[in-house]
């Protein structure tokens, strides 16, 4: 019981993250979901959630999608999608959290300190390429697509409404891929369902929660909260990574 109400907190807080800033819940969900259930269970769990909030807000704000710059950053994400799904099956667990922990701190670490002169006034092929490829392999391997969509949202200088709407219907398209993929690999199984079904009454009137909580938010403060959210989901990462080394 004590797992059961610690996987739907987790769930809370980390849909309540994705359905105000439009992104995240992963960042949070899939590191701590781990404590208590198999990699392979919580990553497609975690897209799952990611479809269904996707579903609610793109009904809900699809007035403010940039949908040009959401089918590219698709068509690009799924040229890297097979690559993550490569990763998350054969590749080692505990280094790659390593990795992807320093990444994420740093690159965080840079947006907060670096002077952004670079901004684009309409989409741009190769930074689409750029930030959907490497978001398709961070989601497929373990459904972290966000930071380089926020490289891309950041640099278009989109509001938080427009962020928040768009990858909505990047995550739609992208995470039911993912999920096929899974599916293909005999990674959706009866737990994950079982899972998801326990959490959904928890995640749907979350999704509301947040849509109110994100329209408050200032576009100016909007992408520094996300970048301070970053570093503490790659500190999470780094420590999982040490106490795991620890006890081996």
């Amino acid at each position: 019981m004590l797992s059961i109400s610690c996987i739907i907190i987790i769930v809370f807080i980390a849909t309540l993250i994705r359905s105000t800033f439009g992104f995240g819940e992963s960042l949070v969900a899939v590191p701590l979901l781990i404590l208590f259930m198999p990699i392979e269970i919580a990553v497609p769990l975690s897209v799952l959630i990611s479809i269904t909030v996707a579903i609610i807000i793109v009904v809900q704000d699809h007035d403010q999608i940039h949908f040009s710059s959401a089918k590219w950053l698709i068509i690009f994400a799924l040229m890297g999608i097979p690559l993550g799904l490569l990763i998350l099956v054969y590749g080692n667990e505990q280094y790659v959290k390593l990795g992807l922990g320093l990444l994420i701190i740093l690159y965080a670490l840079y947006s907060l300190s670096w002077k952004q002169d670079l901004k684009l006034e309409s989409d741009n092929k190769v930074w689409l390429f750029i930030c959907g490829f490497l978001s398709g392999i961070l989601g497929g391997a373990y459904g972290i697509n966000g930071p380089p969509l926020v490289l891309y949202g950041n640099m278009r200088d989109w509001s938080a409404k427009h962020f928040r709407a768009t990858l909505q219907a990047y995550f739609l398209i992208a995470s039911i891929i993912g999920m096929f993929g899974y599916w293909y690999k005999g990674l959706w199984t009866m737990a994950v369902t079982y899972n998801f079904l326990i959490v959904l009454p928890v995640v749907l009137p979350t999704i509301f929660l947040g849509r109110y909580f994100n329209h408050k938010l200032k576009t100016e403060s909007f992408f520094k909260y996300i970048y301070y959210g970053l570093i503490g989901i790659g500190f999470i990462l780094l420590i999982q990574f040490f106490i795991k080394s620890k006890s081996i």
